[in-house]
């Protein structure tokens, strides 16, 4: 058995590629401040969290897939 201090779970680099991801692609973040003209095209808190959830799910299908 392996010990949970020396080997880092699946989830934990999952949630890691997901941030590396999410911060390169701008995904979930807010949009640069508007001057108060215009309408702004923010998505859906939800949209965002739906996205958000399929990517992690999609990490973690890159990070259990396994090695050839």
């Amino acid at each position: 058995m392996e010990s949970i201090t020396t080997a880092r779970r699946t989830e934990d680099i999952a949630l890691d590629l997901l941030k590396f991801v999410a911060a390169q692609a701008n995904v979930g973040s807010k949009g640069a401040g508007a001057t108060g003209f215009g309408v702004t095209a923010s998505p859906k808190s939800d949209d965002q969290v739906t996205h958000l959830l399929e990517l992690y799910a999609r990490c973690r299908q890159a990070v259990e897939a396994p090695i050839k």
